[in-house]
């Protein structure tokens, strides 16, 4: 089997027949700050985010739950790969069915990239696997809040990335299910272009007080990638 590498000599990712690894999922596993103890990735496709928090927090562990059964063997595969089957456990599942899943209130994280556009809006993938990690036809903004509600303990904390334009949605659904919105980050291509995503982080039963962290810009008045993009990506030593 043919793998990706991420970085040299770092954790491969087989990317197998499902969505392609994006930009916005490894933005959010370096946004995320994973610690000792449990989480859950939500609509995991083929478990990137997990694989990268697990390479950066050696006392985590993740449980991953994926709708599309090809994606979850792909996740099952990724994980193996890299030694990690026995830090993480893969669902197949509808996180819809979220209480059936997962036990309630006892994971230190969640984090999810989940579905960015509503049902029946822009441009829908002829293949099947494509069109359900772009629409919310099978799995909605609010099924993984709910998901996350459920699954978090107190204190927990939810990372999840979305679009700018969802964001007045987005932070108002997080703080009616008691995930008060807590850090918020949005992602530019340049100084000079509108944001193009937003990486924000949810606590489980938090005080209010949101802390807007400055943007993520990935190019530089010059055009080349900025040094914050080349870190993340595991770039430095090109």
């Amino acid at each position: 089997m043919a793998f990706s590498r991420l970085w040299p000599n770092g954790p491969v990712f087989d990317p197998g027949r499902g969505f392609p690894l994006g930009m916005d999922s490894v933005l959010l596993a370096d946004f995320a700050r994973p610690g000792r103890g449990r989480g859950v990735e939500l609509c995991c496709g083929s478990g990137a985010v997990s694989l990268l928090l697990m390479c950066r927090a050696p006392g985590l562990s993740m449980d991953c739950v994926e709708l599309q059964p090809s994606s979850a063997e792909d996740a099952g595969r990724n994980f193996e790969a890299n030694a990690l089957s026995g830090r993480s456990r893969v669902i197949n599942g509808d996180i819809r069915s979220h209480r059936a899943l997962l036990s309630p209130g006892v994971y230190s994280l969640a984090v999810c990239n989940p579905p960015y556009f509503p049902s029946g809006s822009g441009r829908t993938s002829p293949r099947p696997d494509r069109a359900l990690a772009r629409s919310e036809a099978e799995c909605t903004l609010e099924d993984v809040l709910d998901a996350s509600a459920w699954a978090l303990k107190n204190g927990g904390s939810l990372y999840i990335v979305h679009r700018p334009e969802r964001l007045a949605e987005l932070l108002s659904a997080m703080r009616s299910r008691a995930l008060e919105p807590k850090r918020l980050r949005l992602v530019q291509h340049s100084a000079s272009s509108a944001p193009s995503l937003v990486l924000a982080e949810g606590r489980r039963g938090g005080a209010s007080g949101l802390r807007v962290e400055p943007t993520l810009l990935l190019r530089g008045p010059d055009g080349r990638e900025t040094e914050e993009y080349r870190r993340i990506y595991h770039m430095e030593e090109e």
